[in-house]
């Protein structure tokens, strides 16, 4: 393999900066990139065991049941209007939420072959194997304030 070709193969996939160019106006707060990965690996353990619910509908249905944990939204959703209604939902509940740039990672993340907009990873019980990064993203989620949001015109 040349040079050329192997800065292709290794380029094929967008880069964590690529991704966020993508994202939506109100995709606020979006995870760094080390915290992506925490919460991508976060969601493969939570879906490994069954502490996770996948998608818009799914998740309403949990808030509308009282189940609390953490919410990760996908920030490149388009239309916007699909997910636009699900932090004021989190924020009624007290449910911390976070965006990751890309719902084709997501997806992958949550053992689907399709790309997922949003999960909801349910209040683990004890002896769950990923409590670690459950609790500093949550935390991390949690130092958000949505009133600190300046508008800025494009």
């Amino acid at each position: 393999m040349s040079d050329d070709e192997k800065a292709k193969s290794s380029s094929s996939a967008p880069s964590y900066e690529d991704r966020c160019k993508a994202v939506n106006a109100i995709s606020h707060p979006l995870a760094a990139k080390k915290s992506t990965k925490k919460a991508h690996k976060l969601v493969k353990k939570a879906a490994a065991t069954k502490h996770i619910r996948r998608g818009v509908k799914e998740v309403v249905k949990g808030l509308r049941k009282g189940e609390t944990g953490l919410a990760i939204l996908a920030g490149d959703i388009y239309p916007v209007d699909v997910i636009s209604h699900l932090p004021v939902l989190l924020e009624d509940a007290d449910v911390p939420y976070v965006f990751v740039p890309s719902k084709f990672d997501l997806g992958a993340a949550a053992s689907t072959k399709r790309p997922t907009s949003c999960v909801l990873i349910r209040t683990p019980k004890k002896d769950f194997d990923g409590q670690d990064l459950y609790d500093a993203l949550v935390k991390e989620a949690k130092e958000y304030d949505p009133a600190t949001i300046s508008v800025s015109s494009r």
